[in-house]
């Protein structure tokens, strides 16, 4: 019987211990900690219970803080919070991203304006450079040896593509072409009035590098295609065409009060070459690098020397002025704009306005700039100016030209070309020039 009762009393006072201990706040110490606080306290023969509800304690508590971890996380809290925003009803909203996030930001949009417009300034003024005589002012992006090196590519394809048909050195008309050739390049030398390092012009030869034949061939097609042996018939007529060379007079009065020094630097040990082709065709070019090609097409029309000088000297103001390093920058600026337009605008109509209003009209201007220098050149060269008009009429009547066709070409028609020459302020310079070489007085500087 007093077994049964201290048994008893064993079991209640086990019970009522374990039950103080179940219901004992979590103690902040670390497990191990509480071990060994329990098992200093308890009987050896309890230390392992305690232990283990310690344990089921905290592992408890751990549980539940995971949970309440788990079901309490938002994503706009973490560290993508800077991809969302809060509006004025406490709603959460995604940012935008890209480009329309980035232009949302006024300061964004001043720094790329601030950008691009210094790039603009850096490219347009590093690489504007002023025409001789009319001090036109204008942007060409292609360098001087890369304009060089195109012009001695497209003279290796003239060779090729005729083959056989450029007269020797020794021919009276390839003397005589390249007699008034050197003399328009000596004129120009002392236009320029600082000493250039040219060599002799010298005739070039048939030689051509390899690989060139091909390509000379489509030069061939395309000069015989767009030869001046083409006749253009028209019925719209205007005779009140307004062709007026003021903007000459205008940009050679900014270029004095600016102090504009003409670019002439592209002229710098050219080597001058002359070519003449037994061909049809009317025409003469001279290509950058001091390249002349003459046609006998062209010879067998203008017999005189005056008439040779006029067109010579035309095509080397060409040069003179970067003409064709000048277009193929402005037809880099026209495509951008093409471009945009055909966002707008339909194809056909964009490329028909832009070749009228834009890329034509720019053209003509750089023809009667080549015109002014020209004439200045064969005055300086000891040929009389007076005749330059009547040689652009004669052109433009060999190449049927009528009123439609002025503007629909890149050059201007012979009868208003003439008329412009014999009126404009030029042609007094060039006389006062001429008669003082003919006087046996050299003028110099004049471009």
């Amino acid at each position: 019987m007093a077994t049964h009762r201290r048994a008893k009393l064993a079991h209640d006072t086990f019970r009522n211990f374990t039950s103080k201990i179940l219901t004992k706040p979590p103690n902040p110490h670390p497990s191990s900690r509480i071990t060994q606080i329990q098992s200093s306290n308890l009987p050896p023969n309890r230390a392992n219970f305690s232990g283990f509800s310690s344990f089921s304690t905290i592992s408890s508590k751990s549980i539940s803080k995971f949970r309440q971890a788990r079901t309490n996380y938002n994503p706009f809290l973490t560290g993508s919070k800077r991809y969302y925003y809060v509006d004025r009803y406490k709603v959460q909203h995604f940012r935008p991203r890209g480009p329309r996030r980035w232009f949302q930001n006024p300061r964004n949009v001043l720094i790329v304006v601030l950008v691009s417009s210094g790039v603009v300034i850096t490219v347009y003024f590093g690489n504007s450079e002023t025409i001789p005589y009319t001090k036109r002012t204008h942007l060409v992006l292609l360098s001087k040896s890369m304009e060089r090196k195109l012009g001695e590519s497209q003279f290796n394809e003239m060779k090729a593509a005729f083959k056989g048909k450029i007269l020797p050195a020794i021919h009276p008309e390839s003397i005589r072409v390249r007699l008034i050739a050197n003399d328009i390049v000596q004129a120009l030398q002392r236009g320029l009035s600082h000493e250039q390092v040219w060599s002799d012009l010298g005739y070039a030869s048939e030689s051509y590098g390899a690989g060139q034949e091909r390509s000379g061939k489509e030069t061939l097609m395309a000069l015989k295609e767009g030869g001046g042996e083409e006749k253009v018939h028209g019925k719209w007529f205007r005779e009140d065409e307004i062709l007026d060379d003021e903007w000459v007079q205008q940009t050679r009065k900014k270029g004095r009060e600016r102090g504009s020094q003409s670019a002439t630097s592209h002229l710098d040990g050219l080597k001058w070459e002359v070519l003449v082709v037994n061909e049809p065709i009317v025409n003469a070019f001279c290509l950058p690098g001091g390249k002349i090609v003459v046609f006998t097409g062209l010879l067998d029309h203008f017999r005189t020397d005056t008439e040779i000088a006029t067109i010579i000297g035309h095509e080397v103001g060409h040069a003179v002025a970067r003409h064709s390093a000048e277009g193929m920058t402005k037809n880099l600026w026209f495509a951008i704009l093409q471009l945009i337009l055909y966002q707008f605008v339909m194809p056909d109509i964009v490329n028909t306005m832009s070749t009228l209003f834009l890329r034509l009209p720019f053209s003509r201007r750089m023809e009667i700039e080549a015109d002014y220098i020209g004439l200045l050149l064969m005055a300086s060269a000891g040929y009389d100016p007076r005749l330059a008009p009547k040689v652009y009429e004669k052109l433009g009547e060999l190449t049927g030209e009528s009123a439609l066709r002025d503007y629909l070409s890149t050059h201007p028609s012979g009868k208003k070309r003439a008329q412009l020459l014999a009126q404009a302020q030029v042609m007094e310079e060039a006389l006062t020039i001429y008669k003082n070489v003919i006087a046996g007085r050299g003028v110099e500087g004049f471009l």
